[in-house]
């Protein structure tokens, strides 16, 4: 079985991780793609939403695409789980012959200090969706979604342009609750 998968906090869930997960079902090769939000990035110390809000909101928007499978795994853990525990799970888990690891052109900065980086490289090939102006090696296979938002830009200023209409009511009461508690 050839998967991908695409992990992250999805504090919100916004358009750019849209495009990342339709553009990925269109141009990569697979049986199944694979959506796991984090309890905690590995690193981050907090999140804005909790897990369960955060894993509601990735449902909604995702679950019915052929393919894709949302996963609670990370979330289960209760803590913050490095992306080859994740892969060494699902490999195990489906039996793959080929896993596609999506990550965002920000990344790639920190890539080589991720938790066992060199075992990661042989169990994976990376996707590497475009952000901004960031150069991304010839080594990378390219994802040409090029959505210049983030979750902390939407939750700094209640931007909820950039979320999906099924959940945009719930995230802006999410956040304002949080905004309004900090002032």
């Amino acid at each position: 079985m050839k998967i991908a998968l695409f992990g992250g906090s999805f504090d919100p869930p916004h358009n750019g991780h849209d495009a990342i997960v339709k553009k990925a079902l269109k141009e990569l090769d697979i049986d199944k793609f694979i959506i796991i939000p984090t309890y905690i990035s590995p690193f981050k110390n907090s999140f804005g939403a909790d897990e369960k809000k955060r894993f509601e909101w990735v449902s909604i928007i995702w679950k019915d695409l052929q393919k894709v499978e949302i996963s609670d795994y990370e979330l289960t853990q209760k803590r913050p789980v490095p992306s080859i525990e994740s892969v060494e799970f699902f490999e195990k888990k489906y039996q793959c012959s080929k896993i596609y690891l999506l990550i965002g052109a920000d990344h790639l900065k920190t890539l080589s200090s991720w938790h066992r980086y060199e075992d990661l490289c042989k169990k994976v090939e990376f996707v590497v969706a475009k952000r901004g102006d960031i150069k991304i090696p010839s080594e990378f296979k390219i994802l040409d979604v090029n959505v210049d938002i983030s979750s902390s830009f939407i939750r700094e200023r209640l931007y909820i342009k950039a979320v999906d209409e099924y959940i945009k009511d719930d995230v802006f009461k999410s956040y304002s609750k949080d905004k309004n508690a900090k002032n």
